[in-house]
């Protein structure tokens, strides 16, 4: 027999509900499929898996919460070995109202008997009030009623009879029948699609099995499932410590499970929720006619030949495109699905409890628990997952803050399973010590555990870091301080009681540094961990030293006269440097007092030149003719002389600047230490 799998993807979408109604009831056996495999994730989902044996055509029923049915419609998978086409029919988002309001008596609205008769008008009824009557609904009015005990507006039936027109109070009619036979079907119709949607929190999709004789049909998909969870035990206490484990699995579905194959997985697989289930419309534009109207004007780019494309496809050959475009969608449907069988493991037992079997499921870990599981709708239960003896060291732990260390164990799985997250109550001789929290736990690896503080041991911490220089280069006027900076933490603990101890400190690293000392026993990515003993009533001190190196660049010729000369007494900086730069210090004065004597004489200038500009003004206002005016003449003359003598005077000094700048500049970046 060929054997098919049928995707949801090809699910009838928006199908009258009449029609399959009709297609159930003509061509197919409703049937049910029991549970007979459930496969729960640590993701939050469920696989399950209906199995069993059916005769020719039949009809599944299949309900869900409204919650899963995306999950559902995305994930079914029908395996049947029948040749015929399988299909998936269900009641999608809105189609109660339209399909309501598509039948000759709308109930959508939940309308009063007087809306109903209105939009009826003209149907032909048969009422009692009390004597029997025929005619045609006319119309509905109201009439404003005032009376002792009520008072508001009352409808009115208006009924054309063979009589005439007729009025009936409604309060006054026992019962109304529709004579056309449509109206009366499309009214029990809508009453028992009203009733089938009471209960909005789940909707039903029907697996359509078309076929002949007997045969297996499996049906399996993945829904939303609360996740399952996992506690430990551990009896330190043990002459061989034993580790236990169980499995804590919740049926929150609204089906019983009876005697199912349950299985258990842990990992962190891709998941998502895509809205299938609402119908979606597609916004298409309104063109107008096409004898009408104006060509739109539009523009085209120029064309040109595409180089380097070679006719070729990357994942199927051109031919190969073409065969695959003549198949048809059932052949494709068709061909060989991967069926969702997880790999079963082999036994693993410890102790005299059954646990569950353990085995690799792609890039997660599957246990199977090993008998058939019954558990009741909402309900839950534990089931064993894991028992062994594991290997274990007693010690304490310090994590580098706190008053006391923290009573743990190294705890090495060898239980041959991968183990996920959970809470463990560790127990020390039979009696409760305290709780641990384990991460997901690997075949064969190492492992801290920690449930209590060790009040027999203190722990005093103190932090100091230095800085030091550990080089100084010179070169191209640049000069490059190297310094270490050391952080030191001290622990200091002091173990009050009878019995020596073992403890492992976790020491935080600190960024951007490498450990100096002592020897780490291993590291973190964010601690290194130190084996210590901790002798009875003795004090014992730890003390770690990690260094950071730290590099500063100072360009010699734009420092200060008074920061250059701070570097050439500072201690840290090695003697043939600190003579470097004194000689640099005093080139550098030397440019200075080159300098000053510049400014010294442009000084003198200026002062000459404010002097002979006031004597100009006041020759002006005295006149050259005049006893004074000749006096301011001849001051002029001797001012000019003065300005004259200077001119060779303020050339050398500047020469003398220049070549002592020079001088400083190429010795500064001439030094090479």
């Amino acid at each position: 027999m060929k054997r098919s799998f049928a995707f949801l993807l090809l699910c009838f979408v928006g199908l009258n509900l009449w029609a399959q109604s009709n297609q159930v009831t003509n061509t197919s056996n409703e049937t049910t499929l029991p549970l007979k495999r459930i496969v729960i994730l640590t993701s939050g989902l469920a696989y399950y898996e209906h199995s069993g044996t059916v005769d020719g055509n039949v009809s599944i029923n299949l309900p869900f919460r409204l919650d899963a049915v995306n999950d559902a419609l995305k994930s079914l998978v029908i395996n049947d070995r029948s040749t015929t086409t399988p299909s998936i029919t269900y009641q999608s988002e809105n189609t109660l109202v339209q399909t309501l309001r598509s039948l000759s008596i709308d109930l959508s609205d939940s309308p009063d008997m007087a809306t109903i008769l209105s939009r009826l008008r003209g149907s032909e009824v048969e009422i009692l009030s009390p004597t029997l009557y025929t005619g045609r609904i006319a119309g509905i009015e109201y009439r404003y009623l005032m009376s002792l005990n009520q008072m508001g507006h009352e409808p009115i039936l208006l009924l054309s009879t063979e009589q005439g027109l007729r009025t009936f109070s409604l309060k006054d009619i026992s019962s109304i029948k529709f004579i056309d036979p449509v109206i009366e079907r499309d009214l029990n119709r809508a009453l028992d699609l009203i009733a089938a949607s009471r209960n909005s929190f789940s909707r039903h999709l029907t697996a359509n099995l078309p076929g002949s004789g007997r045969r297996d049909v499996s049906i399996s998909y993945v829904i939303p499932s609360p996740v399952w969870k996992v506690s430990y035990r551990l009896d330190l206490g043990a002459s061989r410590p034993l580790f236990q484990g169980w499995a804590i699995v919740d049926n929150d579905s609204d089906n019983d499970w009876n005697n199912v194959s349950l299985s258990l997985v842990a990992g962190r697989p891709t998941s998502f929720i895509q809205e299938l289930y609402p119908p979606y419309y597609v916004w298409r534009p309104v063109l107008p006619l096409a004898i009408a109207g104006t060509a739109q004007a539009a523009t085209h780019d120029v064309a040109y030949t595409a180089h380097g494309y070679d006719g070729s496809v990357t994942t199927l050959s051109r031919q190969r495109m073409e065969a695959v475009a003549e198949m048809d969608i059932w052949s494709l449907s068709a061909a060989p699905a991967p069926v969702m069988e997880p790999n079963r493991g082999s036994n693993v037992t410890g102790g005299t409890v059954q646990t569950a079997a353990a085995s690799a499921a792609g890039g997660q870990f599957e246990f199977t628990i090993r008998n058939p599981v019954s558990l009741n709708r909402r309900m839950s239960a534990m089931f064993p997952l894991v028992e062994s003896n594991i290997e274990t060291r007693r010690l304490l732990i310090y994590s580098g803050s706190g008053r006391h260390p923290r009573l743990g164990a190294e705890i090495t799985n060898t239980s041959n399973m991968k183990l996920p997250a959970g809470p463990i109550t560790v127990y020390d001789g039979g009696v409760y010590a305290g709780d641990a929290l384990l991460e997901f736990w690997n075949e064969g690896e190492k492992r801290l555990i920690s449930f209590g503080d060790d009040l027999s041991v203190t722990a005093v911490t103190g932090d100091t870091n230095t800085r030091v220089v550990s080089s100084v280069t010179v070169s191209g006027g640049v000069m490059t301080i190297n310094r270490n900076q050391t952080f030191t933490r001290t622990y200091t603990f002091v173990n009050s009681g009878s019995t020596a101890k073992n403890m492992i400190v976790e020491h935080n690293k600190t960024p951007n540094t490498d450990l100096v000392s002592p020897n780490a026993a291993e590291q973190t990515a964010t601690a290194y961990r130190f084996n210590v003993s901790l002798p009875a009533n003795r004090e014992t001190l730890l003390t770690v030293n990690e260094r950071r190196p730290l590099s500063e660049r100072i360009t010699l010729l734009s420092l200060r006269p008074d920061v250059f000369l701070s570097y050439t007494t500072n201690q840290e900086i090695p003697q043939n440097v600190r003579r470097a730069l004194q000689r640099a210090v005093e080139l550098k004065q030397a440019v200075d007092a080159a300098e000053l004597a510049v400014r010294d004489i442009d000084a003198q200038r200026n002062r000459l030149i404010a002097d002979q500009d006031r004597v100009r003004r006041n020759l002006e206002a005295a006149g050259s003719q005049t006893q004074q005016g000749q006096e301011y003449l001849r001051r002029l003359t001797a001012l000019d002389t003065e300005i004259d003598a200077l001119r060779p005077n303020h050339e050398r000094a500047t020469a003398n600047a220049r070549s002592a700048q020079q001088a400083y500049e190429n010795y500064v970046n001439g030094l090479n230490l």
